[in-house]
């Protein structure tokens, strides 16, 4: 009897050690069928995600309401912008800290949009202040105010820094 029981239990072991080679080749050639489907479901959420974005900055920000800020920085410059803040009509629109990479794809000749957001049509007031350190380590603070006429349809501010002691305006304005 107990010859038998042996005999049976390795009969056993070899044909669940046989199953499990046969289950692991079918799995392999599972997964990797899986994988593709995940990637294929991957680039679908993605892309649906992108619509949504767009449809939802659509119904937020109405071409005929919307105003957009850009800030960039005026070429070769480099001095360290910390800081900065915007306010239109006199209420905060943005604030914004910025870090080492952000600075450094704005020196490289990037562009941030720094806000979207609806006003009315007619004439409105722009302030904004930046805070920073000069190239000589010295800190500096620059207000500068600007009036824009928001017609129907929307409307884009670039915002140009210039550091201080620069040739040009430290903030300069630009209608698109």
């Amino acid at each position: 009897m107990k010859n038998y029981l042996n005999i049976a239990s390795l009969g056993l072991l070899f044909s669940v050690a046989s199953g499990v080679c046969v289950a692991e080749e079918v799995s392999r050639e599972q997964i990797k069928g899986i994988d593709e489907q995940v990637q294929d479901i991957k680039k679908d959420v993605l892309a649906i995600s992108t619509d949504l974005t767009q449809l939802e900055e659509k119904l937020l920000y109405p071409s005929n309401t919307q105003v957009s800020l850009f800030v960039s920085l005026a070429q070769g410059e480099k001095f360290r912008l910390d800081a900065m803040e915007i306010k239109i009509d006199g209420k905060d629109a943005a604030h914004h800290l910025y870090t080492f990479k952000e600075l450094e794809a704005l020196q490289k000749g990037g562009v941030q949009r720094i806000y979207t957001g609806n006003i009315r049509s007619g004439e409105h007031t722009l302030d904004v202040t930046l805070i920073g350190k000069t190239a000589g380590n010295s800190d500096f603070r620059h207000s500068a105010h600007y009036t824009f006429t928001k017609d129907v349809g929307p409307r884009l501010v670039e915002i140009k820094l210039a550091g201080p002691g620069a040739s040009s305006k430290d903030i300069e304005f630009k209608d698109r």
